[in-house]
């Protein structure tokens, strides 16, 4: 028999709580529940659920810190924001601090259902087929999140991992900006290809890929090509 999947709830209004709660067990998840930010980065990182269901306006710690501090304690599963903002800034802040993706309240609860059954399906799909990557003496582990540039130790966000693993796995090929939002940001619209660009960027510095960019190409009026070991 399959395990259940285990999704915690962070959520700090006890009507909404308790009915995603009831529900989510009625789907067959097996569901943890917490009302703080605290307490839910605690029962994040110790009861290491499948997938979380983060709210950002939250007593105590706020949702974005929450996520922060779990990407920083090597959590890699999927975060799912609830927010009441539909601001382009909040969507890019969520992402930059981590998340996975987002609902705006009020929300039904099949399309929550349907959010979480794509984060959790793209997240088996996704476990990355190597372990660790190494080139022109950069190295990476996408398991605990290490990435040493020249022997020194250099911290990505959680999302800028995820884009050098997809960059990785399809090395030498052309990725549209669409293409990288669809895949990593798990978005075909919504989010502006702007939010690609500055991972990039970010990405690029990080890996000290100065102009004339060695591992990570644009391909002008395309998107961009990572030919790093290549």
């Amino acid at each position: 028999m399959t395990a259940k999947k285990k999704i915690l709830i962070v959520e700090d209004e006890a009507q909404i709580r308790e009915s995603l709660q009831d529900y989510l067990n009625m789907q067959g998840y097996n569901i943890v529940a917490a009302a703080t930010g605290d307490e839910g980065l605690q029962l994040g990182l110790s009861e290491n659920p499948d997938l979380i269901v983060l709210d950002i306006m939250l007593p105590g710690m706020h949702g974005y810190d929450v996520c922060r501090q779990l990407r920083a304690g090597n959590y890699s599963g999927p975060v799912l924001f609830l927010t009441a903002k539909g601001e382009e800034v909040d969507k890019l802040t969520g992402f930059d601090v981590g998340g996975d993706d987002y609902v705006t309240k009020p929300f039904s609860l099949l399309e929550l259902l349907a959010r979480i059954k794509a984060l959790l399906r793209r997240a088996e799909k996704d476990k990355p087929e190597e372990e660790s990557y190494s080139f022109d003496g950069i190295s990476v582990n996408f398991t605990t999140y290490d990435l040493q540039v020249q022997g020194k130790p250099t911290k990505l966000s959680a999302k800028e991992m995820e884009l050098l693993r997809f960059l990785v796995a399809h090395r030498g090929q052309v990725l549209s900006r669409e293409v990288l939002l669809e895949k990593v940001w798990n978005y075909d619209s919504d989010v502006s290809t702007r939010t690609v660009d500055t991972h990039i960027l970010n990405l690029r510095r990080k890996l000290n890929d100065s102009p004339p960019n060695r591992y990570i190409q644009t391909v002008h009026g395309v998107g961009y090509k990572f030919v790093g070991g290549l």
